[in-house]
């Protein structure tokens, strides 16, 4: 993982590969982003002509944009690499923190391959601290696990240390931020790796061990239980879920308790299915190769439980991750069966492919056991939700119009894209059987908000619950972006972190 330091040096005395600065687009070019004494000394290095060099190589200041240029006498770098903020806040405002975090992140991107490189962008206080370290971190992210031991290249490895320049980095508060974000972007990461990593090497008892390894580092205490277990313990959605592969399903607890009796309980459940190949619901061709990313929200569940130990946060966090391989043999669950849930509730299967709402069922209802003063699910779970809006942003729906839209407020503050949806009544009818309690599927418009009331079935009276569909955020198949790489990204990391923070702070109060 990418190193972070604060450092009150100068520009001027920052060894490093390159030093990064912000630009913003003025009103007649580019000029050089107010509110950093380090970035000002780089331009003193230029004589006060940088925003005009930069602009002759069709610098704009545009977000994101990405100019370089050799530094000159007087500065301990060799390269300059100017970031676009867009249009320079209001005087006396400070850039939006997302804007900080995507241009930190993308100048990372930038300097992949480097060793070393100074951050000077305009943190603007203990404020900014957090979004660019972050920004810079997350940017620097890169999955090499699987790689040859000849593999080169240019984006053969990450940047390895970042720098901030912080004419206040003395401060402690500074410092708390800075850690803040060093440990958030250590779990994303971490989430981004279990997302990466190949089916074939994460099935359900691989994701199981690698929780109970990790978990121990961290004092987490752990469960798992195995096939004769759920049998034992009439997990019907997670066993028929996983009978059709070799490898069997598991039900894992992950537990971070610093006061069992005195502080907040917040429930976490996440979707853990390590391939998707949708049984015998087969899954089309160009479906199929990114279906390892169907655990997503178990490695974000599993990732914040950890963070929220680390962080030593007076919250008790509870994890609850639903780990099955979903594959098509003679042994696969057939459309037309009919499954006895964990709840007792039966379910007719009428797609096979709709298996992550029937294992997240059995982990929802075992989580309400516990009777948490909240309740979260996270899972990449309909591709209706892709279509409804788009593939940066995740749906959140839940039984508390209230606790709803706190989930989604969150989700702002910790710089995650989301939007708070319906589950209209109208919808449930859909899912009624004419031989079981339920059908696991309802009409096709709307499936995402349908596939929400089946959930709701399996969460307990009096039990606030709000639900993540992050079918469109969990894993980008396109070029990277800002501080999002290719591939797994860690979405909803950050936001239940948050969650977490709030609850320790006693606002799900309720």
């Amino acid at each position: 993982m990418t190193a972070l330091t604060l450092s009150n040096l100068a520009a001027t005395a920052v060894p490093a590969d390159a030093v990064v600065i912000g630009l913003a687009k003025g009103e007649s070019g580019p000029v050089i982003a107010p509110g950093s004494p380090a970035a000002a000394a780089v331009d003193a290095a230029f004589d006060g002509g940088l925003a005009a060099a930069l602009s002759t190589l069709g610098a704009k200041g545009d977000e994101e944009e990405i100019t370089k240029l050799p530094a000159p006498e007087g500065l301990p770098v060799p390269l300059v690499v100017a970031v676009g903020l867009g249009a320079a806040p209001e005087s006396g405002a400070d850039y939006r923190a997302e804007t900080l975090r995507r241009a930190a992140g993308a100048a990372a991107r930038a300097l992949a391959g480097s060793e070393h490189a100074a951050f000077a962008l305009p943190v603007g206080g203990v404020a900014g601290i957090a979004p660019v370290a972050e920004g810079a971190l997350l940017g620097a992210y890169a999955f090499t696990a699987f790689r040859g031991r000849d593999f080169s290249g240019a984006d053969s490895g990450p940047l390895s240390r970042v720098t901030l320049l912080d004419a206040d980095a003395g401060d402690e508060a500074h410092a708390v931020a800075a850690e803040r974000a060093l440990v958030l972007a250590e779990e994303v990461a971490r989430a981004r790796d279990l997302v990466n990593t190949p089916p074939n090497a994460l099935n359900p008892a691989d994701f199981a061990a690698l929780v109970e390894t990790a978990a121990a580092e961290y004092g987490v205490e752990t469960q798992v239980l195995d096939e004769e277990q759920l049998i034992a313990g009439g997990y019907g959605g997670l066993l028929g879920v996983g009978q059709g592969s070799a490898a069997p399903p598991r039900l894992v607890r992950v537990g971070y308790a610093p006061d069992p009796e005195g502080a907040p309980t917040l429930a976490l459940v996440g979707k853990g299915i390590t391939y998707d190949s949708g049984g015998i619901s087969l899954k089309p061709a160009g479906h199929n190769e990114t279906m390892k990313c169907d655990m997503s929200g178990a490695a974000a569940v599993f990732a914040t439980v950890l963070a929220a130990a680390r962080l030593g946060l007076r919250v008790n966090v509870t994890g609850w991750l639903a780990l099955a391989e979903n594959m098509p043999s003679g042994s696969a669950v057939r459309p037309g069966d009919v499954l006895t849930m964990y709840s007792g509730k039966t379910v007719e299967v009428l797609n096979t492919d709709a298996e992550g709402r029937l294992v997240m069922a059995d982990a929802l209802t075992r989580a309400c056991e516990e009777s948490p003063d909240a309740l979260v699910d996270v899972a990449t779970l309909t591709g209706a939700m892709v279509l409804a809006l788009g593939k940066r942003t995740f749906g959140v729906l839940g039984n508390d119009d209230a606790f709803r839209d706190l989930v989604h407020e969150t989700a702002g503050q910790a710089g995650e894209q989301s939007w708070p949806l319906p589950m209209p009544a109208e919808l449930a009818e859909g899912l009624k059987s004419p031989v079981a309690d339920l059908a696991n599927v309802g009409e096709r418009m709307g499936g995402g908000l349908s596939a929400g009331l089946f959930l709701k079935e399996f969460v307990a009276d009096g039990v606030r619950w709000a639900h993540l569909d992050i079918a469109g955020p969990a894993f980008n198949e396109g070029g990277p972006f800002g501080y999002t790489p290719k591939g797994g990204t860690g979405s909803a990391v950050r936001t239940l972190v948050r969650l977490a923070e709030r609850a320790a702070g006693g606002e799900l109060a309720g």
